[in-house]
């Protein structure tokens, strides 16, 4: 069985300056995946590659084998690639429900829709979106009202009104508390394993990528220099030299000790 996304030689450069070089991976249905690397590794070059926004100038990327690169980011949103983003991007005086009913008309091929009758559009399809998040509760207040928790919550139900095989989720505990950040990625986690979708997220809390991935990689300078095991990550000489530092280190150790 061929993997969901496969990524071969994957390269960006721009003049002189190689953004991202040669990288391969493979991810599969309802595995999540962490990209990590310090700033400037070239994380969010390979997160606009793999969505559209930026042609590579090297490389192939296959989502169900067959080629995207070339297609533009309407498309390859078409093809079942969702996304979430570091900075929320939602409609505030819109409602909740209205915001992710957007999200389906223009799935849906019916932007045009949105007058006259958005209101009742895919009203259901939307509560059960909703739903799947925890926000059917909410459905009816202004955007402009939510807490930044309950954002991104919304922001995950948008990005899956295209029904996607695929999520890529740029940094998307950032700015939370360390509870949100918990039970959006467990909220993340279930919904992608019961339906099947590959994530692949970038993050720099080291603690929501070593408790939710399956797999991590770490990019440096547009080079993965690791890929594995959160533990086998967490334990590779180069990666923690270049990237994880001791204070990583230190509190894993931490931890095993409390747990002790």
């Amino acid at each position: 069985m061929s993997a969901l996304l496969q990524v071969e030689g994957l390269a960006k450069s721009y003049g002189g300056v190689h953004a991202v070089r040669g990288v391969s991976f493979a991810l599969d249905a309802g595995t999540i995946l962490a990209l990590i690397g310090p700033n400037g590794a070239g994380k969010s070059t390979c997160f606009n590659m793999l969505n559209g926004q930026i042609r590579p100038n090297a490389g192939s990327i296959k989502l169900e084998g067959q080629e995207i690169v070339g297609l533009p980011p309407r498309a390859v949103w078409r093809r079942g690639v969702g996304r979430t983003f570091q900075i929320t991007a939602t409609f505030p005086s819109m409602t909740v429900r209205e915001n992710v009913q957007v999200a389906l008309l223009s799935f849906h091929h019916k932007l045009w829709a949105m007058v006259g009758y958005a209101g009742a559009a895919h009203r259901p399809e939307a509560d059960r979106l909703l739903a799947l998040v925890g926000m059917e509760a909410q459905a009816e207040r202004p955007c402009g009202e939510l807490a930044y928790g309950d954002l991104k919550r919304l922001e995950l139900a948008i990005a899956l009104a295209n029904n996607p095989k695929l999520l890529l989720m740029d940094e998307p505990t950032a700015g939370m508390a360390p509870k949100e950040r918990v039970d959006l990625m467990r909220l993340t986690a279930k919904i992608a394993r019961e339906k099947g979708i590959g994530v692949l997220f970038t993050e720099h809390d080291m603690d929501v990528v070593f408790e939710h991935a399956d797999a991590v990689m770490v990019l440096n300078r547009g080079e993965l220099i690791a890929t594995g095991t959160p533990e086998q990550v967490r334990r590779d000489p180069q990666v923690r030299a270049i990237y994880l530092g001791e204070g990583l280190l230190y509190d894993a150790k931490h931890r095993e000790g409390s747990a002790a």
